[in-house]
């Protein structure tokens, strides 16, 4: 018999999907599981490490030609995986992380990640948005690389700050989707001179870099988003949806100092979303000015008794100085005590 014949070709199908299902899900969660039993073992080994250190004169004993040693005996007995470099994480794992839960889903790469990072704030902070985001490794790299932390925590309270290292960046209210100053380094485009119409089809092209540098939840509806009222056509640079918040967020881009007249602009656009567009169950849209420079005293005198959600940040177009954002944390938070 050549091939096997089935009264219902649908069924054998149905039969051959769910088998797949079930090996794929299988081996999926041995993966986590193998995953997870590593990243404990490699804390149980730094915990060891640790408490022979601190037994005695053991530390004066091998000093730091114990890791070196460690790594060849290991690596005779056990193979590869111990290296010196990889000893050294084991140990700070266990130093700097004294419980760990990985649910399943940190791989030892990401604690690699999370343990070289020096200021325990920041470091809860990447922690929890990892497993809140499921981060992949790739990802928590460019979020550390790009300061993520230090721009959300920059005009916050210390205990914001707090918050922000303990729980990660929960997004309840407008403010928590909002940076001091956003990043466009994948935008490329000359300094110092470019047009606003340039800077806008530049952010379009790069549209998914830009999704990720503005933060979770933001959906992409659309460019010269045309406004009519009373007869009269404006334009909307950028608008999007923000699916947790549940409403609409209208950014103007400039390319220089942001004006007075910007935001009595921005005001107008809001009224229009929060008037004609929104539906039931919206909430109250936000508007963001992205300017290159802000003048803080003229925003302030101008936002003066506006209870709408409008805020003005800035933008550059080069990665951030990590060192300079911590100063000015803080510096920022000196003033607040």
């Amino acid at each position: 018999m050549n091939e096997i014949k089935t009264q219902n070709n649908d069924q054998y199908d149905l039969l051959i999907n769910q088998i797949s299902t079930l090996v794929s899900d299988a081996k999926g969660h041995l993966a986590s599981v193998i995953s997870d039993i590593l990243v404990q073992t490699y804390w149980n080994i730094g915990k060891y490490i640790v408490e022979f250190e601190q037994a005695g004169s053991a530390k004066a004993k091998y000093g730091d030609k114990l890791l070196n040693k460690l790594s060849k005996d290991l690596t005779l007995r056990l193979g590869k995986g111990f290296s010196r470099s990889n000893i050294f994480n084991m140990r700070l794992f266990y130093t700097r992380f004294q419980k760990i839960q990985t649910s399943g889903f940190l791989k030892w790469s990401h604690i690699i990640e999370l343990v070289n990072i020096d200021d325990k704030l920041e470091r809860d902070f990447y922690y929890a948005e990892t497993i809140n985001e499921k981060w992949s490794v790739r990802e928590l790299k460019r979020q550390k690389e790009r300061g993520l932390f230090m721009q959300l925590a920059l005009g916050k309270s210390k205990e914001q700050v707090l918050a922000l290292a303990k729980q990660g960046n929960l997004i309840e209210k407008p403010e928590d989707i909002l940076k001091d100053t956003y990043t466009f380094d994948f935008l490329n485009l000359p300094q110092p001179k470019f047009s606003e119409s340039a800077l806008e089809d530049a952010l379009i092209e790069n549209l998914e870099n830009f999704l990720l540098e503005l933060g979770k939840g933001f959906a992409f509806v659309g460019r010269q988003y045309r406004l009519t009222v009373n007869n009269t056509n404006y334009y909307a640079d950028l608008v999007f949806y923000h699916i947790i918040l549940k409403c609409y967020v209208v950014i103007d881009l400039k390319i220089g100092k942001v004006k007075n007249e910007d935001i009595a602009q921005m005001n107008l656009y809001l009224g229009y979303f929060a008037i004609d567009k929104n539906i039931e169950g919206d909430n109250p849209p936000i508007g963001l000015i992205l300017a290159r420079e802000k003048d803080e005293i003229m925003v302030e005198y101008t936002m003066y008794g506006n209870t709408n959600n409008l805020f003005v940040s800035k933008y550059q177009l080069y990665l951030p100085d990590i060192d300079d954002l911590r100063k000015l944390i803080l510096k920022f938070d000196e003033t607040k005590k």
